[in-house]
């Protein structure tokens, strides 16, 4: 790592939590060859630490993967189209200890992440990437990817995480338009200024987990899996389940021509 605030960014899998392990999730990673530091399933708990939080992850392209003391990827087992913090988030309080003992501020410098496919125009400013904190994929400079989807920022980082307002698509030039040179376009919404905030006190444990072995880059003991299989419920009650495919359109049905014995 070349040095820098520390950060952490978020990723979606694009499978189902409530069949696919953090296990599985992370053996395809390997066969990859695009490891990441932490593997997540929100539904069961289970944390799976591929790589030490001193390496370089793999999920990320370009000079990004290099900078900071700490980049954190965390790959969360769900959909973009369904986002993780509609879950129960299980075993969040071990993955965020683990992050404020690393410096990770609990802050969004680049404001909550953009559902898809609104997040393929996300800004990806290297200024608010420059502040350190969490990030969504999509928010990163340098690979142009889609994930985690519009997630509840709060629900990770707390229910005092400033929001910054989430900027609008960019204006189209006038010349594109066909209006005049002296045509009013529309500006983009100016982001408000985000602070720090203190991350909470740390319990000796979560401390404890911090500072393990290897500099302290070891994550705590991955937590058990629930008992109840269907564990995994969005804030509604419901079960989270996979976004339902676009509809084909139906196949034009042929009339079946009469015999001709049957003609009057």
């Amino acid at each position: 790592m070349r040095g820098g605030a520390p950060r952490v960014v978020w990723f979606s899998s694009e499978s189902d939590p409530r069949i696919f392990s953090a296990r599985s999730v992370a053996a395809d990673l390997v066969r990859e060859g695009t490891p990441a530091h932490l593997v997540w399933n929100p539904c069961s708990g289970e944390i799976v630490q591929m790589i030490p939080i001193t390496r370089a992850g793999g999920l990320l392209e370009g000079p990004a993967r290099h900078e900071g003391r700490a980049c954190v990827q965390v790959m969360v087992v769900g959909y973009a189209l369904d986002p993780f913090t509609g879950t129960l988030l299980s075993g969040l309080e071990v993955i965020m200890a683990w992050l404020d003992a690393w410096g990770v501020g609990r802050r969004w410098p680049a404001g909550p992440p953009l559902p898809p496919p609104q997040s393929y125009a996300a800004s990806r400013a290297r200024r608010d990437w420059a502040r350190g904190g969490h990030f969504g994929a999509s928010q990163v400079p340098g690979p142009l990817r889609f994930d985690p989807g519009g997630i509840d920022i709060r629900r990770i980082t707390g229910p005092d995480t400033p929001v910054t307002a989430v900027p609008r698509q960019r204006p189209i030039p006038a010349q594109e338009t066909g209006a005049g040179p002296g045509a009013d376009v529309p500006r983009e919404t100016p982001l408000d200024a985000p602070r720090t905030l203190q991350p909470p006190a740390m319990e000796p444990a979560a401390a404890a987990a911090g500072a393990g072995g290897n500099g302290g880059a070891r994550l705590a003991v991955p937590l058990p899996r629930p008992a109840d299989p269907d564990a995994c419920r969005t804030g509604n009650g419901r079960p989270a389940a996979p976004p339902a495919p676009p509809a084909s359109p139906p196949t034009p049905v042929r009339p079946v021509p009469e015999p001709a014995s049957l003609r009057s």
